[in-house]
């Protein structure tokens, strides 16, 4: 069954390659949706995907690439979308 997710990184997350590693980890847990930097040094996005595959991927998303340093990863449930085909980096 499908879920959505609403997720926000916290900590050195920005200059460090989080969105692409995001991404990278998305396509290969084939999850859908978006992330982009906020103003105030932050990664949020949306993830959707099957069960398992949102709980690897926000363990992963956790933990982050070698040079970030992820404080805490908040999440919250959001509709699931229908039509979505990748995963997007956005600006």
């Amino acid at each position: 069954m499908s879920q959505r997710v609403y997720f926000l990184a916290h900590g050195r997350v920005q200059g460090v390659n989080y969105r692409y590693f995001a991404q990278k980890k998305a396509t290969e847990h084939s999850i859908t949706g978006w992330c982009r930097n906020t103003e105030n040094g932050k990664v949020e996005g949306e993830a959707q995907g099957d069960e398992n595959s949102i709980k690897l991927f926000l363990k992963e998303l956790d933990k982050g690439p070698t040079h970030a340093h992820v404080v805490r990863l908040d999440q919250e449930s959001r509709d699931v979308q229908d039509g979505e085909g990748h995963f997007e980096v956005r600006r």
